[in-house]
C-alpha cells in the first residue's frame, strides 16, 4: 500500500473515467437525478465504500469523543452513531445533487475525473505532513514526501492536459479543506488515522464538486 501511494491520483482518474462511461451510457435514458444516484452507488461499489466508512467513523469519533483516547476508541467501534449517519446522508446527498446538476452542463467530464483524483491526492498531503495518531503500526507510516511528489507530478500532468481553470480552483479548494481538517486532526487526536484519511477524501471530493459548480456550472 505504501509503495503504491504515489499512484493514488491516477487511481482517482481511472475511477472518474469509469464514472464518465457510466454517465454516457445512462444520461440519455434516465432522468438526471436517477443517473446521479446510480453514479454515487457505483462509486461506493468500486471502492468498497471504504472512504464512506472512514467518514462515518470520524464523524462519530469527533462528535462523541472528548479526549483523544475517547475519539480513537469510538472510531474503532463498528457501529454507526448519529453523527456518522448524518455525515453520510449529507455527503451522499450533496454528491448526488451535484452530479445531477453537472449532467446538465458541459464541464461534467472534467469534474467527474478530477473530483476523485483530487480527493485521493489529499490523502498524500496528510500522510506527508502529519504523524499516525495510534500507537499501533500502520501502512500510513510508509507514505511520505516521496509519495506526495509522485502523486503531485501525476496530478499536474493531468491538470495541464485538461487546461481547465476550474480544475485548478478545485485544487485550491482541496488544499484549503485538507489544511483545515489536518489542523483539526492534529488538535483532537494528535495526527491522522485511516478513518480520517477517508473522511478527508470525501470532504475534498465535495469541495471539488462545489468549486466546479460555483457561479458557472453550465460552463
Amino acid at each position: 500500500m505504501a509503495r503504491s501511494a504515489g499512484w493514488f491520483p491516477l487511481v482517482g482518474i481511472l475511477l472518474g473515467s469509469l464514472n464518465c462511461l457510466a454517465m454516457a451510457a445512462l444520461k440519455d435514458h434516465l432522468p438526471a437525478g436517477i443517473v446521479a444516484v446510480l453514479l454515487v452507488a457505483l462509486d461506493a461499489l468500486m471502492t468498497g465504500a471504504l472512504h464512506y466508512d472512514g467518514l462515518a467513523d470520524t464523524a462519530d469519533g469527533f462528535g462523541g469523543g472528548r479526549t483523544p483516547d475517547d475519539i480513537l476508541r469510538v472510531m474503532r467501534d463498528h457501529a454507526i452513531g448519529s453523527y456518522g449517519g448524518v455525515a453520510l446522508a449529507l455527503v451522499i446527498g450533496l454528491k448526488a445533487t451535484a452530479y445531477a446538476t453537472l449532467l446538465q452542463g458541459s464541464a461534467r467530464i472534467v469534474t467527474f475525473i478530477f473530483a476523485p483524483a483530487l480527493g485521493r491526492w489529499s490523502i498524500l498531503l496528510l500522510t506527508a505532513t502529519l504523524p499516525y495518531a495510534r500507537t499501533s503500526g500502520s501502512v500510513i507510516g510508509g507514505m511520505g514526501k516521496r509519495s506526495l511528489a509522485l502523486g503531485t507530478f501525476i496530478l499536474l500532468i493531468a491538470l495541464a492536459v485538461a487546461a481547465s481553470p476550474r480544475a485548478w480552483i478545485a485544487g485550491g479548494a482541496v488544499v484549503a479543506v485538507t489544511t483545515t481538517f489536518g489542523f483539526l486532526c492534529r488538535r483532537r487526536i494528535g495526527g491522522i488515522t485511516g478513518d480520517t484519511l477517508g473522511a478527508n477524501l470525501q470532504l475534498c471530493e465535495c469541495a471539488a464538486l462545489l468549486a466546479f459548480l460555483w457561479g458557472g456550472w453550465r460552463q
